[in-house]
């Protein structure tokens, strides 16, 4: 099919989108609200049936809004990844999480590639959304699409805006919000930087349909390190804070008082506020992906493993303050029934670090035990909590 530039700005044509969770399929349903047709692929066949049903598994989708569209023929879902080649355009939304060593794990990403790829259509555009380290989508993804004899040619400045292509590539990176009332993903500004310029312009084209403003970046590594950059920004702010009220505690100083008054300045400042440490999919991971991809250029990000440091240290506070006040009335943790309440890392969301309280109390005061609790407490840091 001859898929110009200017076609994917069009109504009427067929967006894939691989991963129906939490970013893929409000993705798929806003596409949906502006009349394109959709199709969610998914492994997961109990989610393919419950979206094809018109239900929902995600707290704050309503059901009514999938089967509205379901029942429209805007959306349906499938596991049978050659319904890809019926496709014009493919988004790629899977998990990018680490594995045991605190390094990336692009299995998902990678899997991906190759279901694609022998599906793969000329002039298709697909474009990568998961969170990833700068130069994924060109060294990782590119490759495998090629396999098939079709190229994407990796072009950028002068000369290079009307480089012929076989097919388009892309990444813009999700800026899904959970629990956000005030800005959906209608209202949020979308970065996209193409493999090379008619690539970033086919998915511009694409996004201008469903978003307020789309940002192009030079290239697909300048969009993957935005991502990285907005993600450590919250990860470090959040560590200065958790800092600041370990030490207001030893200061009999209220942190949030503190934070509030700070706040009111109407300039140069934004507020951040301590937790019992990081939940949720994003800010636990991503500085990570920096990091380990930093090694490759004998650099050492120290923000990053710092800060890491710090907020993975939240929860041994939150076991130590929990022993201290029990210590007090002359209790021990071992048979005591504990609530804690307001353990979400943010409001509206569920997503909070699990702590395993009987173990954690054994060796909270064992420096050179923690690290065995401290992967522990990682390993679960991505889980629901059920405090």
């Amino acid at each position: 099919m001859d898929r110009k530039l200017e076609f994917f700005a069009e109504k009427g044509i067929k967006i894939g989108i691989i991963g129906c969770g939490y970013v893929g399929l409000p993705l798929a349903l806003r596409f949906a609200d502006v009349g394109q047709r959709v199709t969610g692929f998914d492994l997961d066949q109990s989610k393919i049936e419950k979206l094809n049903a018109g239900q929902s598994y995600i707290q704050h989708i309503p059901a009514e809004k999938i089967k509205a569209h379901v029942d429209a023929k805007h959306f349906d879902a499938t596991s049978d990844f050659t319904r890809l080649r019926e496709m014009d355009a493919v988004l790629i939304c899977v998990p990018t999480p680490l594995d045991e060593r605190r390094e990336p794990d692009l299995s998902y990403v990678e899997n991906t590639a190759r279901a694609i790829a022998p599906n793969l259509q000329r002039n298709q555009l697909i474009v990568l959304e998961s969170t990833t380290y700068p130069g994924t989508t060109e060294e990782l993804v590119l490759p495998i699409l090629e396999k098939g004899g079709l190229h994407c040619p990796i072009a950028h400045g002068e000369g290079a805006e009307n480089v012929a292509t076989d097919f388009y590539l892309a990444f813009s990176p999700e800026r899904e919000d959970p629990g956000n009332k005030q800005f959906g993903l209608a209202q949020i500004p979308k970065v996209v930087g193409g493999v090379n310029p008619p690539s970033g312009r086919a998915a511009a084209g694409l996004y201008t349909q469903i978003v307020s403003k789309v940002i192009p970046v030079s290239s697909t590594r300048a969009a993957e390190m935005v991502k990285l950059l907005e993600n450590i920004f919250r990860c470090v702010n959040i560590a200065l804070v958790n800092e600041l009220k370990q030490l207001c505690l030893r200061m009999n100083l209220d942190i949030f008082e503190i934070i509030d008054s700070a706040a009111t300045k109407p300039f140069g400042f934004m507020p951040f506020y301590p937790g019992p440490g990081l939940g949720g999919h994003c800010i636990p991971v991503d500085p990570y992906y920096l990091s380990w991809k930093a090694r490759e250029y004998d650099f050492a990000t120290r923000f990053i493993e710092l800060a890491g440091e710090v907020n993975t240290a939240m929860p041994y506070h939150v076991v130590d303050a929990v022993a201290s006040a029990l210590n007090d009335r002359s209790k021990s943790i071992k048979g005591s029934k504990i609530l804690l309440l307001g353990m979400a890392y943010k409001k509206g969301c569920r997503r909070s670090p699990r702590i395993a309280f009987p173990q954690a109390a054994r060796i909270a005061h064992r420096p050179w035990r923690r690290a065995r609790l401290q992967r522990s407490l990682l390993s679960h840091a991505f889980q629901d909590a059920a405090l």
